[in-house]
């Protein structure tokens, strides 16, 4: 136990981790020379020109703008870090009225007295949050999930990890192997000169295998730290939190009150306006922000808070989530980084050649490998999709690859975001559920093979079908 002790102490904390993956992308633009290709604007958006490559004057990056990234991450992920200190703030008033405690003891009871609850509690939530990411490119939308499902993931005797695993895990995967999701699927076939959401029953079938596999992984572990607390690589942390104590001494015959059936009401009202909103009305951050804020003031309202402590358990709860904010502006430093280095567009080139092959399954397959790197750097969707496929789509037909396929390829290659430093959202909800980054990659590694191992798998199918 000593020197398990010790070797998590020799790892540094998740904000060294991304400064020195800052400092190595900085010590790239020294060393890959710049370049860009040429942009164009296609339906409203920019997309890059194919064969317009050409090496330009490199830019590398300095101490000085080292130190700048972070700043200039700060600024381009503004949406996210005021969404996630606004969301922070709400759900810490509805935390005040009691309800969510009061809810915990309440599923404790239905978990404890319910074999068919136990059962499909995790598998349920994992399918709902991958269906999400499948259909609306739920993505930011799971960080106030985390807030939720970490204290009852604790409270039924799971860890910190299951609580962040069902939201991220769910709807990353659902947005890699999507079918509906507008902001990879549609935008790279609109790229592409495909019909929209063309395709859809091969897609279907990835989502499944990449969900039941998902949900294999999380259910798997989850029965194993249930068995044995002391496995989970946050034991420690877990055991310091207040939300875990006296879990097991909790009423099992509790009711809800009528305040906290209010409360839960204008809660679950909300998520319902969440789905509405982004599938109906195309609701981006601000709006899901603005629903959140009404949300934390009508639960205070509902729940019989004073202004005042309505005003407090706000701040608190904006002020509690300022290291979240810092984290997500580090992760964005790499993208500003790497893009002022002008090395984005001269990876992209280089990575180019090795897709060719003489077997259009190999090529497919390389293709995922390609679009996987390019994701540590560009974790956006739709600004992935604008980058590559211009490129991805001639090459597909070069290489005797269906443009479907090319597009799976990079829908498959965005699986890495479970698991990137780079990625905004992964590390704010790490860092909202206070599990180090280091511990999560550990912990997660095995899944992020299978799935290398599965996006493998699932580009030979498509060759053997003609996928269209």
């Amino acid at each position: 136990m000593k020197s398990k002790r010790k070797f998590n102490l020799k790892i540094p904390n998740t904000y060294l981790l991304i400064f020195w993956l800052l400092v190595f992308i900085a010590v790239l633009t020294w060393i890959i020379p710049g370049g860009e290709y040429e942009r164009t604007v296609v339906k409203g958006r920019e997309v890059v020109v194919p064969a317009s490559f050409k090496f330009t004057k490199s830019d590398p990056q300095g101490l000085f703008d080292l130190f700048m990234a972070p700043i200039k991450g700060f600024k381009e992920a503004a949406l996210i870090i005021g969404f996630i200190l606004f969301v922070g703030g709400s759900f810490n008033i509805l935390t005040s009225t009691g309800a969510i405690d009061s809810l915990i003891k309440r599923l404790l009871t239905w978990h404890h007295k319910s074999n068919l609850m136990r059962s499909i509690f995790i598998p349920l939530l994992v399918f709902l949050f991958s269906f999400g990411g499948a259909t609306f490119g739920m993505n930011e939308e799971i960080i106030p999930f985390v807030l939720i499902l970490v204290p009852i993931s604790l409270a039924l005797g799971y860890d910190s990890i299951v609580g962040v695993a069902i939201p991220l895990i769910g709807a990353h995967i659902g947005f890699a192997s999507a079918f509906l999701n507008p902001f990879n699927v549609g935008i790279a076939q609109g790229i592409a000169g495909l019909p929209l959401f063309s395709g859809i029953s091969y897609r279907i079938v990835c989502w499944l295998i990449s969900t039941f596999i998902a949900i294999l992984f999380i259910s798997f572990y989850a029965k194993k730290v249930l068995n044995k607390p002391t496995i989970s690589p946050v034991y420690e942390l877990d055991r310091e939190r207040k939300l875990g104590k006296n879990l097991q001494d909790l009423d099992l015959n509790h009711h809800l009150s009528g305040r906290h059936k209010l409360v839960l009401i204008v809660f679950a009202l909300s998520l319902v306006g969440l789905v509405v909103g982004v599938i109906k009305f195309k609701w981006f951050i601000e709006e899901i922000s603005a629903l959140f804020v009404i949300m934390g003031l009508l639960a205070g309202i509902a729940g019989g808070l004073k202004s005042d402590e309505i005003i407090k358990s706000f701040i608190n709860g904006a002020k509690d989530l300022v290291g979240t904010a810092i984290i997500v502006a580090l992760a964005r430093a790499t993208l500003v980084i790497s893009r002022e280095g002008k090395i984005i567009d001269t990876i992209l080139y280089g990575l180019t050649p090795f897709v060719g092959s003489a077997s259009p399954i190999f090529a497919a397959q390389k293709m995922f490998i390609v679009q996987s790197i390019i994701n540590f750097f560009v974790h956006s969707g739709s600004g992935q999709a604008a980058l590559t496929m211009p490129i991805m789509a001639p090459l597909a037909d070069l290489v005797g690859v269906s443009r479907q396929t090319a597009i799976l390829a990079f829908q498959l290659g965005e699986y890495t975001n479970i698991i990137i430093p780079t990625s905004a959202v992964t590390m704010g909800a790490l860092t909202m559920a206070k599990v180090p980054w280091e511990r999560w990659a550990r912990w997660v590694l095995p899944l992020m093979i299978a799935l290398f191992i599965l996006g493998f798998i699932l580009l030979i199918p498509p060759f053997l079908i003609n996928y269209q």
